[in-house]
């Protein structure tokens, strides 16, 4: 193992290692953080940023066949071509982390941002009783990466799940608890940080109440369709709603339920940070979320937080949040989004609070205690290794 001769060495393997991506920005981040910290890491990964790619202590290796035509093939070509890779490499490296499942091969650590059983197990399961082609591909998607997930997250030596709502997920599959560690997702406190509108860039209404739904809308999970019928007892609210439009019910509801003249899709965009510094909250009553990262950009940003009882990382965010005990009721999300409108004083203590503790849960302190436990753990296996 690594001696005070010379750094420790690493192997991240996950699909993403990019800027502008969920998942992907969490690997980006901590990645750049131990590259930056002198440690040597190689990349098992399809999708990877030139500045870390392009760093002196980088190795990157790309990882999969991104051709093939769904995910569950593109998937299963990165495990392959992974536990290949490390089966010939293993003995060189001194820790390799996963995200997941994504490779065949025993990893010391695995984070857990989602955990498929939980999620299949949910009430709000989206594909659970349909027969159509997709949902059929869906229910099989999720019961494979459940098993597979399930063996990855055994045979690690440790688990970091991203909230303590995925934490105790894991748990439920019989991992010990020695073996789980809580480490929140970060944000980007100056991408994401208070500043002036920018409405009129985005074709929105000036001079009205705004709220912002940010996420996938091909499916309910994130729980639009609550939020469009409590719109309906919301005349004067105005919707902002960033999702890719191709495939998504929602525009179709929207007008059934008569408040498309309000709702206004503005399709996926890079501009999250502009756009949530133009709009007066933030609304995201999703059915099932382990984590949540937009809201905490939400919260960055300086908006008062909407959310529902379902999201993971409650406990992260604090006591800024006005919180929606049932995602299923469209009333009470609607009282609730009142309650905020309605009150400028709890607005401005929303939204203070909000920025406050997403100070405190930023990029720089989520990348150092990922690399606090990596030489924690390199320290244990090199003690073991001498026989301490």
């Amino acid at each position: 193992m690594n001696t005070p001769s010379r750094p420790l060495r690493l192997v991240l393997v996950a699909n993403r290692h990019q800027y502008n991506d969920g998942q992907g920005r969490v690997n980006y981040e901590v990645a750049l953080a131990a590259l930056n910290s002198g440690m040597k890491v190689t990349l098992l990964t399809a999708y990877c940023a030139d500045e870390i790619a392009n760093h002196p202590n980088a190795h990157f290796v790309h990882i999969g066949k991104e051709q093939l035509p769904t995910q569950f093939l593109r998937n299963l070509a990165f495990a392959n071509e992974s536990a290949r890779w490390l089966r010939e490499h293993r003995g060189e490296f001194d820790l390799v982390q996963s995200n997941g499942f994504v490779t065949w091969e025993s990893c010391d650590i695995v984070t857990a941002h989602f955990v498929h059983t939980s999620f299949a197990k949910s009430p709000y399961y989206p594909f659970a009783r349909s027969l159509r082609p997709y949902a059929l591909y869906q229910r099989v998607f999720t019961a494979l990466n459940a098993r597979w997930e399930r063996r990855a997250f055994h045979t690690a030596k440790h688990i970091i799940a991203v909230s303590d709502a995925v934490a105790e997920d894991v748990r439920q599959l019989g991992v010990p608890s020695e073996r789980v560690e809580v480490i929140y997702n970060g944000v980007d406190i100056d991408e994401f940080s208070p500043g002036a509108s920018e409405r009129a860039s985005f074709n929105l209404p000036l001079h009205v109440p705004l709220g912002l739904f940010v996420g996938d809308i091909r499916t309910w999970r994130k729980n639009l369709d609550t939020l469009l019928l409590a719109m309906q007892r919301i005349p004067h609210l105005h919707l902002a709603v960033a999702g890719e439009v191709k495939r998504s019910p929602a525009p179709a509801l929207a007008k059934k339920l008569k408040v498309a003249g309000r709702v206004h899709f503005l399709g996926r965009t890079p501009r999250i940070p502009m756009l949530m510094r133009s709009v007066d909250l933030f609304i995201f009553p999703s059915r099932y979320e382990p984590y949540g990262l937009v809201a905490l950009e939400a919260m960055a940003s300086g908006l008062p937080v909407i959310l529902s009882r379902n999201v993971g990382s409650l406990e992260a965010f604090g006591d800024s949040l006005e919180v929606v005990d049932d995602p299923e009721d469209a009333a009470g999300l609607a009282r609730s989004i009142c309650s905020v409108l309605d009150s400028p004083e709890r607005r401005e203590s929303m939204a203070r609070l909000g920025r406050e503790r997403a100070l405190e849960l930023s990029w720089s302190n989520m990348a150092a205690a990922y690399l606090q436990t990596y030489e924690s753990m390199s320290r244990v296996a090199a003690g073991s290794v001498h026989g301490y």
